[in-house]
């Protein structure tokens, strides 16, 4: 095979990185965007030793799992890779493949307890990242980046994973830039004004705040968007309307310079009868019902704790830490993000809990220099998994329990199979499908002390 020839393939299998797997010739062939089931002509875009990329030219047979019924925007978004995938089929392609890692890594003699689905397999989202753009025609764009195309916006206007005040707040906004004429920035110039529009919405509480991110390119007075703002319905409650500042070059939302122009900065959301405040640059899981489903999962898993100590490990804002603390005798979470572990502590204090503290600072150090041990350990690491020596002192600690919460499969099984190495069983697995129409799903593990 050469770079840039095509081929006709039969779509084998897929991965949870948006691939279609084909074998052919000994080798195998990950085609972005194909679905199990397919024939498809392909063009070959990359080849690097035994890895070999390629794009879909045509569809030539559609897939058993296919259906029809997606949004106008799908196959040019870069959102929604699943979408005309049958939800079930989805949970079973997403089940199958945890399950088949775990084999792979040599995982045996536990209970897999497969896929628990999204309480809301659409308009699930409580926070969407837009992009300010123009289109090939240069027609002013807002919406998400075009698949494959890091440059080019489109507006999605007919998105299916969040609600109607998602397209209200992104029509309106558009509406508002256009008539008052304002330059969207260039990635590559560096040049222009309007960067991102975020727009965030707890999904219990029905709060919305609204983040109009720019460079400080243009003194523009945003008080018209706020008066318009106000004379719209919408069916949850805007709660405030912020300005950011961002001159970084990196294509991110950062705050450089925040301005609060209607309201108040923050949202506050009720997971499972606990309240946490959401700044506009906070993490939180961005399916509220679903994080509701994993952490119960994750409290389930922990068992009678009422008298035991608990370490929550990279406890970002201290979700889970805080939903673990009214059954614990003592919680402590740790966390390399100071700014997360505010937020967590003002969210600890919100809750009315005494008893638990939060530490900034570097998980494999932070947890040498605490005194107290541990009976039982929650890990919610990011995508890259725990770095190797901070698992041999997790070991160290010597709890009865780890419960390993993972949005990366990949990284799981790798970090199962050097805990499994040394003294720790995995006895449990269940997924959560957190992330409707895409690739992504959450794991939560249960470990004990051999």
């Amino acid at each position: 095979m050469k770079k840039n020839e095509e081929i006709m393939v039969n779509i084998d299998d897929m991965d949870l990185n948006g691939h279609g797997l084909t074998h052919l010739s000994g080798n195998i062939i990950k085609v972005r965007g194909a679905i199990k089931g397919q024939k498809a002509k392909v063009k070959i875009k990359k080849i690097k030793g035994e890895e070999i990329e390629a794009d879909v030219v045509e569809v030539l047979e559609r897939s058993p799992l296919e259906h029809g019924d997606v949004c106008k925007h799908f196959g040019k978004c870069g959102g929604c890779a699943y979408l005309n995938i049958n939800y079930e089929d989805q949970l079973k392609l997403k089940e199958d493949y945890v399950k088949k890692l775990l084999d792979e890594a040599g995982i045996k003699d536990f209970e897999f307890l497969g896929i628990v689905r999204s309480p809301d397999a659409f308009l699930y989202r409580n926070k969407m990242e837009y992009t300010f753009g123009k289109d090939d025609n240069g027609i002013s764009q807002l919406g998400l980046h075009v698949k494959g195309r890091y440059y080019d916006i489109v507006t999605t206007e007919d998105c299916r994973i969040v609600d109607s005040d998602f397209i209200t707040c992104l029509k309106n906004v558009l509406r508002y830039v256009e008539e008052h004429g304002l330059p969207h920035y260039n990635i590559k110039t560096h040049e222009g004004y309007l960067r991102h529009l975020v727009v965030r919405k707890a999904a219990n509480t029905g709060e919305i705040l609204i983040n109009i991110v720019t460079t400080s390119q243009i003194n523009h007075d945003f008080s018209k968007l706020v008066e318009m703002f106000n004379g719209i319905s919408l069916k949850g409650r805007l709660i405030g309307i912020l300005h950011t500042v961002n001159d970084s070059y990196s294509d991110t939302v950062k705050c450089e310079k925040l301005k609060v122009l209607y309201g108040r900065d923050y949202i506050i959301e009720e997971i499972l009868g606990l309240k946490f405040k959401i700044s506009a640059f906070s993490f939180f899981q961005t399916n509220s019902k679903g994080a509701e489903k994993l952490y119960s999962i994750a409290r389930e898993f922990a068992g009678e704790i009422s008298n035991k100590v608990l370490f929550d490990l990279y406890c970002g804002t201290g979700t889970i830490g805080i939903i673990m603390a009214p059954l614990a005798k003592k919680v402590i979470g740790v966390e390399l993000v100071e700014e997360a572990v505010d937020a967590a502590r003002e969210n600890a204090q919100l809750n009315g809990l005494g008893n638990i503290q939060f530490i900034a600072g570097d998980v494999a150090q932070k947890i040498k220099e605490i005194n107290e041990k541990p009976d039982v350990v929650v890990l919610d690491p990011p995508r890259p998994g725990v770095n190797p020596k901070a698992i041999l002192d997790i070991i160290k600690l010597n709890p009865e329990k780890i419960i390993y919460v993972s949005c990366n499969p990949v990284s799981l099984t790798r970090d199962l199979k050097m805990f499994n190495e040394r003294q720790y069983k995995v006895e449990k697995v269940k997924c959560v499908d957190m992330f409707p129409h895409t690739p992504h799903v959450e794991c939560v593990t249960l470990m004990s002390r051999v």
